[in-house]
């Protein structure tokens, strides 16, 4: 049953990795962004801090009440296995999950890089990773759902409107 639906989320992370990439992203699109990442986290039962780096540079970060540092340790955990792959932590969990493999044997450090959901990639159309975008506090699947209803959200409306 793992394999079938491992492979669903795999190309699902895939698709999403694909589809939201910017055409430009400046820092006011941060916060723009950081702000809808955060009014999407306050339908789930906890608070989820928040960050967004562009180019090596934390550009949108905002810890609700209820988070704490073991949060900031996660955002860089996730920031730095998407700046190191350049996919979503969710992607990268689901290719461990399928070979049984830990991070370890990708000469990463489990203190230092995430293999759970919730960092996402903040790409720009034919330049690569330019920095990323996540989210910690809630169940890792949680997380990164977050990240996907703000950039739906963002890529719908707010793009169309500029």
């Amino acid at each position: 049953m793992w394999k079938g639906l491992s492979i669903q989320l795999l190309n699902k992370s895939i698709e999403e990795e694909e589809k939201y990439q910017f055409t430009s992203f400046t820092q006011t699109d941060a916060k723009i962004l950081g702000e809808l990442l955060f009014q999407k986290s306050l339908k789930y039962n906890k608070p989820a801090a928040i960050e967004i780096r562009f180019n090596h540079l934390i550009v949108y970060r905002f810890f609700p009440d209820g988070t704490n540092k073991n949060n900031e340790l996660w955002l860089q955990a996730k920031a730095n296995t998407v700046d190191m792959l350049g996919i979503s932590t969710l992607h990268l969990y689901v290719e461990l999950e399928r070979s049984g493999e830990s991070l370890r044997e990708h000469r990463m450090k489990e203190e230092d890089y995430a293999r759970f959901g919730g960092g996402f990639p903040l790409k720009l159309k034919g330049s690569g990773v330019v920095g990323s975008i996540c989210v910690s506090g809630l169940m890792h699947t949680e997380d990164h759902q977050v990240i996907i209803e703000a950039l739906d959200e963002y890529f719908g409306s707010v793009i169309q409107n500029v």
